[in-house]
């Protein structure tokens, strides 16, 4: 080429010719270092990476040797503009290192879907082939703000396991946990474990392991906190030992002793349970009284002596001193002189001896009988008082009262009103010095005290030798009669409420508390011996057109709807309440035939005693099973294609398909968990005595169903309800129920002793729902004239609610009974239904098409506010139809017509829409 050019051209022939030598040397060079390595070897390799809100991300490559290298993501080959690319020579090897960068946006990672993340890798060239990186994932990273599950507080028992779960948000990259106690970081011990699965684990907890947990998650996009859970470690109060005995409580004679105990060993902590059990125990006891000496008789004067004297002796044995009683007072050598100091000789001394003798003979035997005469008038005296005295109107012997005193609580007195129509004179003047009435129940204060009674009658044994007289008022206000008292006391049986679980009370007895030696148990309930109950039962033929069964003043009922039974075919339903020995909150309910066919759901009304106002209570909806095995249906608070169920405040609505025995359970979360109690009072005249009075308290369950019971007991006894029942809030929390009787006339009615005050244990009210809790109140008149009672009656539950029963009556008045059919009996066809059937028909020809204003069912049972658990009348045929008959059984003792016409309103589908009035009011239209 360079011979052929021209010589004008030979200034670009120069320029060309080195450049082609340049090409061809750097050629040269180049494949002789080529030739030595293999293929491009990759020094950094991009790395995963997270997008942080809208920051791009850079993407790094680093090869050696490498003609060049690209990025290839997601499959495809990144433009070659988007490289940032540079070069340079290794000096130790003299081979192009080649270094490559891309970015990659948020948009870029949004935009991509896949199967998998976005990613992206490098190739590099080299004269002897390819080489490929490992692939770098990109994905956006974030952290979700709500906990999948925070952590819950809870009461440990000292010593006690602690878990504490925390699975934290949803997030990229996924989140790490910490936990903070009192805003302090926990790190992990012998004891505590903060690595299990994000839980914390405390091993035995201590005290001061008490605090506030929190719930940390973090990742590289932010940090979100758990709601904070408290632990409280408590410690259960344990008794002391028991100090010596005291000393008796009277110098000498019959007595008391006592003991006592501190709950400090240890002491109740952080709400920890207070010892059970009696702190003070009370005991006879017989102190030994000193004994004072006497002179026993003198002996016989001896002869006249020598010196002219005689003698005499006595000694202090009748009785002798004893135990700290005083020696006796006086001589006890005796003598005098025989001769009158004219004392000469012996002869003479013995002649005046022997008259001195005679002398002093004669003046005993008349002093003797002046003694003896002073004594017989004393005594005839004192015998007088005594006869007078026990003829006293107002007299009456009673036992020691400080024995009687020894094992109950403290009491008082306040004076008696005055002005009492019921008294025989309400004008006169009490005597404010002896009227006193009792106001506080006696009431012991725990089973020890109960049980060291019944194992120690004596106590309440007539002590021989000391009656006292006292008022007979006085006695009356403290239960005791001239007739005497007997009691016997039997611990109850112990049982204790487990935090935030509820005991199992199946099998559970009701017993009493107090018993008398002659009488039945006053606070065991009056129920048949047999196992259960008889049940309540109502039936009916129902058709196609439908209705409703209602079983009396039990607060139960089924609707079936129209259209539920095919056309031509009829059934003889019925429906049964039958209560076995469980812990319920309802009643149970079998409706039936078994092989009963429907084309839509029932709707039954179950009437329940629970407090649902607060997240105290699980309550489930349970089924007999053929094998009379109970299955969970569904919890109340669920979600459930097979079942629907709407809790009120009152009772529970249930749609159901298949026919069987149901029953709410309810299991209490915690100790605030309340179940309502009716309490109701009864009077009628004692068969037996004709001036007594028996007043009978129940406390059931409040349920129409269980004062039904109530209501038949009561009939049968000739029982007249004394005051409207009312309702107590009986609390979850272990203590039991005390019952007392107040202000009672004095001066006309006297009540059975020891029977002032009963007690219920927590159990038994628990599980009232087996059988009705009754405890009795035995008056007598003290006389025929007295034909009023007033009097209150306190129901309270220790550290709980209470409530007063005021009784006002005339034990010769007759009154009416307790009503025995108050409600609604059974109806079918039309009558049974609120809403009329043509109107029913239209609501749900327009409701269950869905039309383009999203007027359909669902904002039907929004308006009706029965929009929970949507899956289940979506599975319907008729969706309305159902809401319908939920929103009739919902309304079926109001018959509020107007909410309905309301809801409707509010859709903007007036109720004359669906007829073919004119609009008139939407309650006049749907009345008619």
């Amino acid at each position: 080429l360079y011979t052929t050019l021209l010589p004008s051209t030979l200034l670009y022939s120069t320029v060309l010719y080195s450049t082609l030598l340049y090409c061809t040397l750097h050629y040269l060079v180049y494949t002789l270092h080529g030739t030595s390595g293999t293929l491009p070897h990759f020094l950094q390799e991009p790395d995963d990476a997270y997008i942080v809100k809208s920051n791009p991300i850079k993407l790094k490559c680093r090869a050696r040797p490498a003609l060049q290298i690209f990025f290839k993501c997601n499959g495809e080959w990144v433009h070659q503009s988007q490289h940032q690319s540079q070069e340079h020579t290794d000096e130790s090897t003299g081979l192009k290192i080649r270094e490559v960068m891309i970015n990659v946006s948020r948009q870029q990672v949004e935009d991509f879907h896949g199967p998998e993340d976005y990613w992206c890798l490098c190739v590099a060239w080299s004269h002897l082939g390819t080489s490929k990186s490992r692939k770098a994932t990109v994905r956006i990273a974030y952290l979700r703000k709500n906990f999948e599950q925070d952590p819950q507080g809870r009461e440990v028992p000292i010593k006690g396991m602690i878990v504490l779960h925390c699975r934290p948000p949803e997030g990229v990259p996924v989140a790490e946990v910490e936990w903070l106690k009192n805003e302090e970081p926990v790190s992990s011990d012998g004891n505590i474990d903060t690595r299990a699965d994000h839980n914390l684990i405390i091993q035995e907890a201590r005290l001061s392991d008490s605090g506030n947990y929190t719930c940390l998650a973090s990742n590289i996009v932010a940090k979100r906190r758990s709601l904070t859970a408290t632990v409280v470690i408590f410690v259960n109060g344990g008794w002391s030992l028991w100090t010596d005995w005291s000393v008796c409580n009277v110098p000498c004679g019959r007595g008391v002793q006592k003991r006592s105990r501190t709950c400090t060993n240890p002491a109740p902590l952080n709400g920890g349970a207070f010892c059970e059990g009696m702190s003070v125990q009370k005991s006879t006891c017989n102190a030994l009284c000193p004994v004072d000496g006497g002179w026993a008789e003198w002996t016989e004067w001896t002869v006249c002596s020598g010196e002219c004297e005689r003698q005499r002796s006595r000694e202090c044995t009748a009785p002798e001193p004893k135990r700290g009683g005083r020696l006796c007072d006086g001589a006890a050598l005796g003598t005098y002189n025989c001769t009158g100091g004219l004392c000469t000789h012996s002869e003479y001394c013995q002649g005046v001896s022997a008259l001195t003798v005679s002398i002093v003979r004669g003046d005993v035997a008349l002093y003797s009988g002046l003694a003896a005469g002073v004594v017989t008038v004393v005594v005839l005296i004192v015998a007088v008082t005594l006869y007078r005295r026990n003829q006293s109107e107002y007299g009456v012997d009673v036992i020691d009262s400080s024995a009687l005193t020894g094992g109950f609580q403290s009491f008082s007195f306040k004076t008696a009103r005055q002005g009492n129509p019921l008294l025989i004179s309400s004008s006169l003047q009490p005597d404010l010095t002896v009227s006193r009435t009792y106001t506080s129940p006696i009431c012991f204060q725990d089973s020890m005290d109960k049980e060291l009674i019944s194992q120690e009658p004596s106590l309440f044994d007539p002590l021989p030798d000391l009656k006292v007289k006292v008022h007979s008022s006085f006695m009356v206000s403290l239960g005791v009669s001239e007739r005497g008292a007997e009691y016997h006391a039997q611990k109850a049986h112990p049982q204790t409420f487990p935090r935030g679980l509820a005991p199992d009370y199946s099998g559970v007895r009701v017993e009493g508390t107090l018993r008398g030696r002659r009488e039945k148990s006053l606070l065991a309930p009056h129920a048949p011996s047999t196992p259960s109950r008889p049940p309540l039962r109502t039936s009916g033929v129902l058709g196609h057109a439908g209705g409703r069964l209602v079983v009396p003043n039990t607060g139960v009922s089924l609707l079936v709807p129209h259209g539920g039974i095919a056309e031509d075919t009829t059934w003889e339903m019925y429906m049964v309440i039958n209560q076995e020995d469980k812990v319920l909150l309802s009643p149970e309910v079998t409706y039936g035939p078994p092989g009963l066919d429907l084309s839509c759901p029932v709707a039954m009304t179950i009437a329940h005693c629970a407090e649902v106002a607060t997240d105290n209570w699980s309550i489930r909806l349970k089924r007999q099973t053929q094998d009379n095995k109970w299955e969970e249906v569904m919890s109340v608070e669920e979600e459930s294609t097979s079942c629907y169920c709407l809790l009120e405040a009152q009772c529970c609505h249930l749609l159901l398909e298949s026919p069987g025995r149901y029953a709410l359970v309810g299991e209490p979360l915690s100790q605030e968990a309340v179940k309502r109690l009716r309490l109701a009072v009864f009077g009628s005249a004692d068969n037996t005595n004709p001036l007594g009075y028996s007043l009978r308290v129940y406390c059931v369950d409040n349920t129409p169903y269980a004062f039904q019971e109530v209501a038949s007991v009561e009939r049968v006894k000739g029982g007249r309800l004394l005051e409207e029942p009312k309702t107590l809030l009986f609390r979850g929390n272990s203590f039991s129920l005390q019952l007392s009787i107040q202000d009672i006339p004095q001066f006309l009615w006297s009540i059975k002793p020891f029977t002032t005050c009963q007690e219920f244990s927590f159990s038994q009210v628990w599980a009232s729902n087996q059988r009705p809790l009754q405890c009795a109140f035995s008056l007598e008149r003290y006389s025929p004239a007295s034909s009023q009672l007033s009097c209150k009656i306190s129901v309270r539950q220790v550290k709980g609610q209470e409530q007063i029963l005021q009784v006002y009556t005339s034990v010769v008045e007759v009154r009416g009974g307790v009503c025995s059919n108050c409600t609604t009996m059974s109806l079918t066809g039309s009558r049974a239904f609120k809403i009329p059937l043509s109107i029913r028909q239209r609501i749900c020809a327009t409701f269950d098409t869905t039309n383009a204003k999203g007027k359909d069912w669902q904002l039907l049972a929004q308006k009706l506010h029965i929009d929970r658990n949507l899956c289940y009348f979506a599975r319907q045929e008729s969706p309305s139809a159902v809401i319908l008959s939920l929103w009739e059984a919902q309304h079926q003792d109001t018959g509020d017509l107007d909410s309905l016409a309301s809801a409707l309103e509010e859709i903007g589908k007036p109720i004359c829409h669906f007829t073919e009035s004119h609009c008139k009011t939407s309650g006049d239209i749907l009345e008619q």
